[in-house]
């Protein structure tokens, strides 16, 4: 696995980076080949944050974890990380039913699970877009006490998505068309 090391708020010392390789090296059975990614470091307050995203072809698996412990955060985030691709793997030996295509070879896979267990769509809501400003639709969001809300940008007449982060900032999600 290629990693691309970042900090924010942090300098990325040696041993960080040789700590996270090896941790993340666990998961370079799961690929055939070589792939790329992401680890940001940062701190926050008392808390030590590492955001690990990596690029698969077809698919991104990401995973953000923080304690007030940076290897603890790091071996939170390898598992996640892990989990992730297993449940990947198993939705594609669903979609295809034979071994060939599937991209990782030596995933165990998940218990099935039941109809029941499934989430199921139960309300479907229909609205109408209005352009608006990213301020307007922040306001708009916090009226509705949502954590997440869909708006034409005024300035792009895209569909934008604005939401809350879990460190109690927002963020805005613009196509690329």
């Amino acid at each position: 696995m290629k990693m691309n090391y970042s900090g924010k708020n942090m300098e990325v010392t040696d041993a960080l980076r040789e700590v996270t390789t090896k941790k993340l090296s666990k998961l370079d059975k799961y690929f055939q080949q070589d792939i790329e990614g992401n680890v940001t470091f940062s701190t926050q307050k008392n808390f030590k944050i590492i955001e690990v995203t990596i690029n698969l072809p077809g698919t991104i698996i990401r995973a953000e974890e923080s304690s007030d412990d940076m290897y603890a955060s790091i071996d939170r985030a390898v598992d996640v990380l892990e989990r992730q691709i297993r449940k990947y793997k198993t939705k594609l030996q669903r979609r295809y039913q034979n071994a060939e295509t599937i991209r990782f070879e030596n995933v165990i896979p998940l218990p099935v699970e039941r109809d029941e267990d499934k989430p199921k769509l139960v309300k479907r809501k229909k609205f109408n877009l209005k352009p608006m400003s990213h301020e307007e639709a922040v306001l708009q969001m916090e009226l509705l006490r949502h954590n997440f809300f869909v708006f034409i940008d005024a300035e792009t007449d895209l569909v934008s998505i604005v939401y809350k982060r879990k460190d109690g900032d927002y963020g805005l999600i613009e196509p690329q068309v």
